[in-house]
């Protein structure tokens, strides 16, 4: 397990790289980052959620097709109800907002 430093340091370097990666492939989203949480938000108002919940040492991702909780294992990011990968699933959820395939390459 990381120290909460650690976790801090990763996930703020993961906001950055999901923001970065959407302004990179052109896709109409907007990012806001308040805090612990980063706000993708598509043009018809539809929005994911990522944010981080420390005390556990998790990403979150909030989205139309549902919530889901992220633990590290192994330098991956996998979800703790059935093992899904975290870009995966956030690709899943940007490509059905933008109503085009939106890849965000993993970071790590």
């Amino acid at each position: 397990m990381m120290t909460e430093s650690e976790f801090l340091q990763h996930s703020d370097a993961l906001f950055a790289h999901i923001e970065d990666q959407i302004d990179e492939g052109g896709w109409d989203f907007d990012c806001q980052l308040s805090g612990n949480v980063l706000t993708i938000e598509a043009d018809d108002g539809t929005q994911i959620i990522v944010n981080r919940h420390t005390p556990n040492q998790e990403l979150w991702i909030a989205a139309k097709s549902g919530g889901y909780h992220f633990a590290e294992n192994n330098g991956r990011w996998l979800a703790t109800r059935d093992g899904s990968e975290f870009f995966a699933v956030l690709n899943q959820a940007l490509s059905a907002a933008a109503g085009e395939e939106v890849r965000v390459e993993a970071f790590g």
